[in-house]
């Protein structure tokens, strides 16, 4: 139900039960969570891609499994729902959406670092609409990726946003033509693979911690990092590849 592919230095990691449009089951969401395990514990691995077979990306949560009584076998110990909403992780992940995602679907979406759609894709936050709220971080991320006005009118009307309105918004990175969200996607791994790993896990980690930051605290911070990159290989090897005019040549370490 989970797939795992190596690509370089990249891994594509697949939802795929499209005959239940990869709705979230226990194996699934316990699958994702070995499958970041994977990734992160990889040295030579540095970018991950969340990708699905099928129309669909991911429906949400499977509601026969909410029926039965075991909504809470959707949720990891360490991941959160679909074992990736809550995970602490220090490699970017990138989703490449084809399709529908909603619910659940969105909400793995917003747990990526960034955001690949194709135009024939759409989001949304239908809770409501079954008396339920977006329990998995919709209600908190939304409104970092939208307008506050925007991302409200998603939550109390249960609508979907098309891809391409959410491109305007700025919640997606890159839009592109259906069939080709996982190359396109592969195209912007490449271009965050062109630079230091270490450099980059520091600057997404001090993305994410800035906004509960004064300046001040996030400049100490960043200087922090700083201080710690500069025993690294890498650190020596950037300025060198520039003075030489050549291509860098990353180690990760």
């Amino acid at each position: 139900m989970i797939h795992f592919e190596v690509r370089g230095r990249v891994a594509v990691i697949t939802l795929d039960r499209p005959e239940a449009r990869n709705a979230i089951n226990a194996v699934m969401a316990e699958a994702m969570e070995s499958a970041i395990d994977r990734l992160e514990g990889d040295d030579e691995l540095w970018v991950g891609i969340v990708s699905h077979t099928g129309p669909a990306f991911c429906a949400g949560a499977d509601l026969k499994q909410i029926a039965a009584g075991n909504a809470g076998r959707l949720w990891t110990k360490r991941g959160g729902f679909g074992g990736i909403v809550l995970r602490e992780r220090m490699k970017p992940l990138i989703v490449a959406v084809d399709g529908h995602a909603v619910a659940g679907g969105t909400e793995i979406a917003l747990a990526c670092d960034l955001r690949v759609a194709s135009t024939g894709s759409v989001f949304g936050i239908p809770e409501v609409k079954r008396s339920l709220v977006a329990a998995a971080g919709g209600l908190v991320r939304l409104p970092r990726v939208l307008p506050p006005a925007i991302a409200m009118e998603l939550a109390i009307t249960g609508d979907t946003i098309s891809a391409e309105r959410a491109y305007h918004f700025g919640m997606i990175n890159e839009l592109c033509e259906p069939g080709t969200a996982v190359e396109t996607a592969m195209t912007l791994a490449d271009r965050v693979l062109s630079n230091a790993p270490l450099a980059v896990q520091a600057s997404r980690r001090l993305i994410l911690e800035a906004p509960e930051q004064s300046d001040a605290e996030g400049m100490s911070a960043a200087s922090a990092a700083m201080a710690a990159l500069s025993s690294s290989e890498d650190y020596t090897e950037g300025p060198r590849a520039f003075i030489e005019k050549r291509a860098s040549e990353w180690k990760g370490r």
